[in-house]
């Protein structure tokens, strides 16, 4: 691990362009080849055109990451996203692709206007308002989603036009009739995705496993001659293959434009006073905020420096990307967690390896159009699909599982209220109900939306925090503040003795503190016995000693 100091953090600006532009450069490049894949396939499977996703790429490379409060983080198009952007397509176009998306990027626009605001009015913080089980449960469904549209397109399939579940119900039949040449191409990247997430060797796991999907993808579509309408047999010998004959063509691959240029839209704001309108900017801005956030939160983590992003400064920058992204065509955009990672992992230093991400996929658009025509959408399929199993993995349920019943129910419920209904209904499901449990066993109404603390300094080395009633995801808010300025070096006591109950959301909070300010050079300790914990795991939600009613 690296031991930090002032003076060991690596410099920002053109100091640190000129310190580190080498590690950057090879980080960006590696960062370039990963995104370039997903961009075209997030912006494909939301309804936009391919082009949309390389553009909020490319905005979120050059510009955001000069004006962002975070080091290490990409921006670009995220796979959270696809649902709430397809979904504005699908409903404000009522059935017209193209109004649609014109519509969405109006959404987009003042969607990232709120966004500028949040950040300006110093709402970063309110992202932990959301509790765990909840966002886990909205990301888990949205991978559920994910998964169920792009297998089709992976097996080169059109399902019937219905429902979610509807759609869902298909793929067994998708499964029992693809289109064999293109679900050979799905297959073989999804393939090589599991293969490379189990290898052991650094070597090759630094060399990116979605480019090596696109070039496969672009080897067999070549063999399949793609470019060309033609019908073909498959098997026709093959007593137990009852439909042979099988169409492939131009369809099946990227449609993009040889001249970028062309590839910019503006915004329709015609629908602006419409209902529809505003439960897509609401959706926009409320996802692609959250997920920010949190990703920019768990990159911090991920930083070998331990630097700490300025959340606000972040949501503003992302809010001011996303404004030009939506006038001239591009997807919304979040600090995305995957490439973040990978950035992490290939040696960034700075903020200047977002930036030469960017770069080099704006050139690569503008001189190598044609090779982008070349790539098959199963292959960009297939990269979705594993992504949504990512975020809706067995080990996902099992995680939640294993913090405590309780949060598992709050996922489930969340999940299937986001299936049935939309993101934002089932996100408010998943909270109601986590409110509701904590009501039945106990926390008072007053309580529920206002903490109760003290902060004392019995002397000049220690700082007492003493909590006091109930400290939910609901509720502590102002303790994170509070925390938030306590000067660094000191012995940090948290005081729960008084509580009454602690949930998993804020034992998180307090666990994520205390290594973090041990971390800066402090000491932490915690003192309180808890009377019940609903589950064996270390931060699972707890009754203290205390009663509520002498609160």
């Amino acid at each position: 691990m690296i031991k930090t100091s002032l003076s060991a953090l690596p410099k920002t600006g053109l100091a640190g362009l000129k310190e580190h532009w080498r590690s950057d450069l090879l980080s960006g490049f590696l960062v370039f080849l990963i995104a370039l894949p997903l961009c075209l396939g997030i912006s494909m499977a939301s309804g936009f055109p391919p082009s949309a996703g390389i553009i909020t790429a490319i905005i979120g490379g050059i510009l955001v990451s000069r004006i962002n409060g975070s080091y290490v983080t990409i921006n670009g198009p995220a796979a959270g996203l696809i649902v709430v952007v397809l979904g504005a397509v699908q409903t404000l176009g009522e059935g017209d692709a193209m109004a649609g998306y014109r519509y969405t990027l109006a959404a987009i626009v003042v969607a990232s206007v709120l966004q500028i605001l949040m950040g300006v009015f110093k709402a970063g913080r309110l992202s932990s308002f959301f509790p765990a089980s909840v966002v886990h449960g909205m990301l888990a469904a949205i991978g559920i989603i994910i998964m169920t549209k792009q297998i089709h397109v992976m097996l080169g399939v059109t399902p019937e036009d219905g429902s979610l579940f509807s759609t869902m119900a298909q793929i067994p039949h998708s499964l029992l009739h693809p289109n064999p040449e293109i679900a050979l191409i799905g297959l073989t990247g999804l393939i090589i995705l599991v293969i490379w997430s189990l290898l052991k060797n650094p070597t090759l796991k630094m060399i990116p496993a979605p480019i090596l999907v696109v070039l496969a993808g672009m080897g067999l579509g070549r063999y399949f001659d793609l470019n060309h309408e033609h019908m073909y047999l498959f098997l026709p010998d093959a007593p137990f293959i009852s439909h042979h004959e099988a169409t492939v063509g131009p369809r099946f691959l990227v449609a993009i434009s040889d001249n970028f240029m062309s590839s910019f839209y503006f915004p329709d704001f015609s629908k602006l006073m419409t209902a529809e309108f505003w439960e897509a900017v609401v959706s926009i801005s409320l996802v692609g905020s959250l997920e920010s956030l949190l990703s920019a939160v768990a990159v911090d983590k991920l930083d070998p420096y331990k630097r700490h992003s300025d959340l606000d400064r972040d949501l503003t920058a992302v809010g001011i990307g996303n404004l030009i992204a939506g006038l001239i065509g591009g997807m919304p955009m979040i600090a995305e967690i995957v490439r973040s990672s990978a950035n992490v992992n290939n040696g960034a230093k700075t903020g200047w390896a977002n930036f030469f991400h960017g770069a080099l996929l704006l050139l690569f658009v503008v001189l190598f159009p044609r090779l982008i025509h070349s790539i098959p959408l199963a292959a960009l399929a297939a990269l979705l699909v594993y992504t949504g199993f990512r975020l809706a993995s067995p080990k996902e349920f099992a995680k939640v599982m294993g913090i405590g019943k309780e949060q598992f129910f709050i996922f489930m419920v969340t999940i299937i209220g986001v299936l049935a209904t939309d993101l934002l209904i089932g996100v408010a499901i998943g909270i109601l109900v986590k409110l509701t449990i904590h009501v039945l066993r106990g926390v008072w109404l007053r309580n529920l939306f206002k903490i109760h603390f003290d902060i004392d300094r019995p002397n000049n080395d220690t700082v007492v925090v003493k909590l006091t009633g109930s400290a939910i995801f609901s509720n502590f808010l102002p303790l994170k503040k509070a925390l938030a300025t306590l000067e660094p070096g000191k012995t940090v006591v948290f005081d729960l003795s008084d509580g009454y109950l602690i949930d998993h959301t804020v034992m998180e909070f307090i666990h994520d503190y205390m290594h973090n300010y041990e971390a800066h050079g402090g000491h932490c300790r915690q003192i309180g016995r808890a009377s019940e914990k609903f589950s064996d795991h270390a931060l699972a939600a707890r009754l203290m000693t205390a009663d509520e009613r002498k609160s």
